[in-house]
């Protein structure tokens, strides 16, 4: 048994001063004064002591433009541990071989996992087979899938499939993510954008025009009007988005929005910037404007998560680093050095989210500690069914636990992170608090800079319905 004494409890509703017992992967107990004979006492006087994070965006070993995004399922687990991430959500590539064939793949690849895990579902095509199919997922465990409206000819669905997929996960319990944004506007832009010999990396973002997002959210809002099944928009980017989903929830939908980190801090200039690949993403940065909104949208609550949308590559492949003292190099964004619709879509994030937002989010008054939980672990586990096995601090949940120092001050960048790539877009950021000790089913797997954790320690979790908040 293990007794972590003294510290300062922070749940997404409540901040109080108590003692856990864990007994095996559990937590036992919570009070004051806790006493049991025999166990190891970890001190946690002034400190905070908060659920394991639930990460529900993230990307692990990824094939994408003639390349696969740098970390798999045990090194960018272990950067999300050292962030305090205990629980993530990575997305299954819908196969043409049916939805067994490519969870079976994705376990395969998940065989190293260092923390917990699921799975979404990405629909990618749509037909009657796939119909049938669709409630095996729930049988598998899978209870949520991702649908696009944008990557025409290879991901993107109809919005009557879109409809029809919905109307099924409803009836089975399932969620509906969507990526929001106008597959036919890009088309037509990024043809004009490559004819006028525009390759630089700011014409990502130039033709993937925000106005095009706005208006898909508002068209996935009224197919969840129109089906009755709940609505999860991912990786929101722009203000219109929030006026888009504060108005949808107002009138009483089922629909719940997620934004990350990137879209708080960064805009289009920064793809101005010589290395400008190194901001690339799908959706792209925006506007100050939009920064400023997306906060506010969370300090209303009106957004219900923050997730990373974790999907790194190296700024350079050609240059090998060293990771865990194996040199490592994998081709990235230098592959569309001449031509921006090459260079792979995706950023680091799965170890940065938690201390950067709380420095940025907590310590600097935009978010409350409460708030702060709620965001990064609570609603994820809520909605995805996982609560109060994760997310929650309470007898019975897993002891997923991190023990959080709130005066540590650290110079953030690739130097503290884990995540195997060569940068990092906080590098050099000032960050004040930051995770000490990270339990896992009550097992310690970070301890200041040192990894007690191990290849192959991750559980998938089978989920059930969630909750729409």
């Amino acid at each position: 048994m293990i007794l972590i004494k003294g510290g300062t409890l922070i749940t997404a509703s409540e901040t109080f001063e108590a003692d856990i017992l864990i007994d095996g992967e559990k937590i036992r107990e919570i009070g004051r004064d806790l006493r049991a004979d025999g166990a190891e006492t970890v001190d946690a006087r002034g400190k905070y002591v908060l659920p394991g994070g639930v990460d529900p965006h993230t990307h692990f070993d990824l094939e994408m433009f003639n390349t696969v995004s740098s970390d798999d399922h045990y090194t960018g687990h272990k950067a999300a541990a050292f962030g305090g991430t205990t629980t993530v959500i990575d997305f299954v590539v819908h196969e043409a071989q049916g939805f067994r064939y490519s969870v079976e793949r994705w376990f395969e690849k998940a065989e190293k996992a260092a923390i917990d895990y699921s799975f979404h579902m990405n629909l990618t095509h749509f037909n009657e087979d796939v119909a049938r199919e669709l409630p095996s997922l729930v049988e598998m465990g899978i209870t949520s899938i991702k649908v696009f409206m944008a990557y025409n000819g290879r991901l993107r669905l109809s919005d009557g499939a879109i409809f029809q997929a919905m109307r099924i996960a409803k009836e089975h319990g399932m969620l509906t993510m969507l990526h929001a944004e106008n597959g036919d506007v890009i088309e037509v832009l990024v043809a004009e954008a490559l004819r006028a010999g525009h390759t630089e990396p700011v014409w990502h973002a130039r033709t993937r025009p925000g106005w095009g997002a706005v208006e898909a959210a508002l068209r996935g809002f009224a197919l969840a009007a129109e089906s009755g099944a709940p609505l999860y928009l991912v990786h929101m980017n722009m203000a219109g988005e929030v006026d888009m989903l504060e108005y949808a929830r107002r009138r009483g939908l089922p629909v719940m929005g997620e934004t990350c980190p990137q879209y708080l801090f960064f805009t289009e200039e920064d793809l101005l910037r010589p290395d400008g690949a190194k901001w690339i993403c799908s959706p792209p940065m925006r506007s100050k404007a939009d920064n400023a909104r997306l906060w506010e949208g969370l300090k209303q609550g009106v957004l219900q998560t923050i997730g990373t949308d974790h999907c790194p590559f190296f700024y350079d492949g050609t240059k090998p680093i060293l990771y865990e003292g194996q040199e490592v190099a994998i081709p990235g964004k230098e592959l569309g050095k001449d031509d921006f619709t090459k260079i792979p879509n995706g950023l680091p994030g799965v170890q940065d989210r938690m201390p950067v937002l709380w420095t940025e989010g907590v310590v600097k008054g935009r978010l409350t500690p409460n708030q702060f939980v709620a965001y990064t672990s609570t609603n994820p586990a809520r909605i995805f069914g996982l609560y109060p096995r994760k997310g929650a601090l309470v007898p019975g949940a897993d002891a997923d636990i991190v023990i959080w120092d709130p005066n540590r001050r650290v110079t953030y960048g690739v130097a503290l992170s884990h995540q195997r790539t060569d940068y990092n877009l906080y590098e050099g950021w000032e960050l004040t608090g930051y995770p000490e000790k990270v339990f896992l089913r009550g097992n310690l797997i970070v301890d200041g800079e040192k990894w007690l954790g191990r290849r192959g320690m991750g559980r998938f979790l089978k989920r059930g319905e969630g909750e729409v908040l």
